[in-house]
C-alpha cells in the first residue's frame, strides 16, 4: 500500500475531532482504549474495513471487534440473550468482548465478520474510544494497532513503531492500564465458550452468568480475534518458563531476581498484565538474541498473561 504520513496527536476535542474527520473519509486510525491501542475504522464501511486488513496484514479468515459506545448501539449490530444481557450489565464498559448472532438489518460490513453468522461486540471503557466513536456517528471495528502478529501495542511509541507511513493518526493518551486484549466469550443458550482469555477471567464470568464457561477445543475453527497459533510475537525466538536468565537472552522477570525488565517485582498479576507488552518490545529491541521469561503463575490473569506468551513463542 501507498505510505501516509503518520501523525500523533496528544488526545484532545480537536484531536478527536480530526479522528473522527478521518474515519468518515474512510481511513483507520490509532487510539487507545483500556486493553490496547486499536487500529479503528467504520465498521459499516466495507473499503475502510479492508483498509485495516491491508494496513495490518491481516488474515481475512481473522473477524474484527466491534466496538460500541452504548446498548442501542449494541442491538443494532447483534441478537442479546438473556445470558448476554447479564455479562453486558456486568462488565460492560469493559475489557469484555462477547460473541453473538448477527442482528437481522445490522449495519456491519461482511468483511467484519470474515462472512460468519456471529459478530464480535465490545463497549469500551477508554474515554479516547468511547468519544471517538459518539464523534463519528458509527460503530468502529479495531482489532490492536500492530502488524498482523506481532507484539501488541500499550503506547503511540509502540504504535508508530508497527504501523508508521501505514495510518494517518495516531491518537496518544499514554500508556494503556489494563495491557492485555480483552477476554472473549462465545455466549451459547446453556454455557460460555472462553475463545481468548483476557481480563475478565472465567470465574468472574461463571459467578455473574451461572452457566458451565467452557475452553474453546486446540484445532477448532477461528470465530473470533486472537486464535491464531502464533500471535503477538516479537522478531526474536521467546523461551519461557526460565527461572534463571538465559544465556544471551533479555530476560523478563516476575518477582523477586535478577532481570533486564521486571514486570512486577512484588508479583502482581494485574501490575505484569500492563506491562507485558512493554517488556516484549523492550526485549525486541534489545540487542540481545533472543528473549527470556520467568514462569508466571497460571491463576486469574495469570492464565491469559500465559496464553499471550505462548502464542509469542509459537
Amino acid at each position: 500500500m501507498s505510505a501516509l504520513k503518520t501523525q500523533i496527536l496528544p488526545l484532545s476535542d480537536a484531536a478527536i475531532g480530526e479522528a473522527a474527520t478521518l474515519i468518515r473519509a474512510g481511513q483507520p486510525v490509532a487510539a487507545p482504549t483500556e486493553t490496547v491501542y486499536g487500529l479503528a475504522a467504520d465498521a459499516t464501511d466495507a473499503a475502510a474495513v479492508a483498509r485495516i486488513y491491508a494496513a495490518k496484514g491481516r488474515p481475512s479468515f481473522n473477524p474484527l471487534i466491534v466496538h460500541v459506545t452504548d446498548m442501542a448501539m449494541a442491538r443494532s449490530i447483534a441478537t442479546f440473550s438473556p445470558l448476554a444481557d447479564r455479562l453486558a450489565a456486568a462488565f460492560w464498559p469493559g475489557p469484555l468482548t462477547l460473541v453473538l448472532p448477527l442482528a437481522s438489518e445490522s449495519p456491519v460490513a461482511r468483511l467484519v465478520t470474515a462472512g460468519l453468522p456471529t459478530v464480535a461486540i465490545r463497549m469500551p471503557a477508554h474515554p479516547a474510544m468511547r468519544a471517538l466513536i459518539a464523534a463519528s456517528g458509527v460503530p468502529l471495528a479495531a482489532p490492536s494497532a500492530n502488524a498482523s502478529g506481532s507484539i501488541s501495542p500499550t503506547s503511540a511509541a509502540h504504535v508508530l513503531r508497527s504501523l508508521d507511513g501505514r495510518t494517518p493518526l495516531i491518537l496518544d493518551d499514554g500508556p494503556t492500564s489494563a495491557g492485555l486484549e480483552s477476554t472473549i466469550v462465545a455466549v451459547g443458550e446453556a454455557a460460555l465458550t472462553l475463545l481468548r482469555p483476557g481480563p475478565v477471567d472465567a470465574d468472574m464470568l461463571a459467578s455473574v452468568a451461572g452457566v458451565p464457561v467452557i475452553a474453546r477445543g486446540e484445532g477448532d475453527a477461528i470465530t473470533a480475534p486472537g486464535q491464531l497459533a502464533s500471535h503477538y510475537a516479537p522478531g526474536k525466538p521467546v523461551l519461557l518458563n526460565r527461572t534463571e536468565p538465559a544465556e544471551g537472552a533479555f530476560h523478563i522477570g516476575f518477582g523477586p531476581g535478577a532481570s533486564d525488565y521486571n514486570l512486577s517485582e512484588s508479583s502482581d498479576l494485574l501490575e505484569a498484565a500492563a506491562r507485558l507488552f512493554a517488556a516484549l518490545h523492550e526485549g525486541d529491541l534489545s540487542d540481545r538474541a533472543c528473549i527470556s521469561i520467568a514462569p508466571i503463575p497460571h491463576e486469574g490473569i495469570g492464565i491469559a498473561i500465559n496464553d499471550r506468551l505462548a502464542r509469542a513463542a509459537a
